[in-house]
Parts: C-alpha cells; structure tokens; sequence
C-alpha cells in the first residue's frame, strides 16, 4: 500500500507541473461539511462498494478520511478491484490540519 504523507500531498497539489491525483475523501457527509481538502471528491466510505465502478481504475486516487484508517480499508479494496494507483494519506485530514491548514477546523 502506498502512503503519502500531508506535506508531499500539499507539494504535489501546487506542483503545477505534475497532474492532481483524484482526492477521495471516504468520511461522511456531516465531517466533510466541518472541513475537507479543496478540490476533493466525496464518496463515504460504506457507499465504496457499490460506487467504486465510477472513479477511474487508470487515476492516481489519493484516499482521505480522519486519521488515515478509513482510508487505508479503502485504499486496499480499491486495490483487491484492480486500481493500480492508490494511496492512502497517512494521519488523514487531521494530519493535514496539523502540518499544511492550521487554519482548517477540526474535530
């Protein structure tokens, strides 16, 4: 499973050199309201299974949820379906609170 962390995710976004990776964020509606990534993709994580045939199996997924655990489950089913290019930012959005958006509400 590939991991990234906050910082190399927030380099990549503003790399304008390089395309974004599709930002699937797993939590549910009610945590993605409080705060989510600019430019992520909502898709609660109990919806996956009957959802994952409309992301692109070719996209680099980055997968989001709170600490990285959600995600991480996602992250490894997407892979047992034949997505090649997942991976699973590690901490979540609270990570990415701490390290990138100080000013990004928390819960």
């Amino acid at each position: 499973m590939q991991q990234i962390n906050p910082l190399e995710l927030s380099q990549w976004l503003s790399d304008t050199s390089r395309p974004n990776p599709l930002l699937l964020d797993v939590r549910e509606a009610t945590e993605y309201e409080i705060c989510h990534i600019d430019g992520s993709q909502l898709v609660s994580m109990n919806t996956i299974p009957s959802r994952f045939n409309e992301l692109d199996d070719e996209a680099t997924i980055v997968v989001i949820c709170h600490h990285g655990m959600r995600s991480y489950q996602v992250a490894s089913f997407l892979e047992r379906q034949g997505f090649a290019n997942v991976i699973n930012l590690n901490g979540g959005i609270a990570r990415w609170a701490e390290e990138v958006d100080l000013t990004m509400a928390r819960y």
